[in-house]
């Protein structure tokens, strides 16, 4: 049974750190592209951060880029978040997603984890 499951989120003030971690089970963990969205209320889904299968290669959005790292441990099969410098606008409920082509797309999500910025 596939499953991812997100972790970490919480009320956080401004300028504060969160670290999200994102454990998967029940799939080759280190063949999948994994990506972090967030989804903002009344908001499109937004991209936020991707990283390669071995995590050699990351990518972010401009909106988070310089405050937020996605990094993975292929070992414990779980991808993280570190959020630091964090504004009002990175409330969102944030989740996890493994992709990967064999043949055809194999999409995986987590259920999400909030994070709230507020004074």
């Amino acid at each position: 049974q596939v499953q991812l499951v997100e972790s970490g989120g919480g009320l956080v003030q401004p300028g504060g750190s969160l670290r999200l971690s994102c454990a998967a089970s029940g799939f080759t963990f280190r063949n999948y592209m994994m990506r972090w969205y967030r989804r903002a209320p009344g908001k499109e889904r937004e991209l936020v951060a991707t990283i390669s299968s071995t995590g050699g290669s990351t990518n972010y959005a401009d909106s988070v880029k310089g405050r937020f790292t996605i990094s993975r441990d292929n070992a414990k099969n779980t991808v993280y978040l570190q959020m630091n410098s964090l504004k009002y606008e990175d409330t969102a409920a944030y989740y996890c997603n493994a992709n990967h082509w064999l043949g055809r797309a194999y999409d995986y999500w987590g259920q999400g984890t909030q994070v709230t910025v507020s004074s």
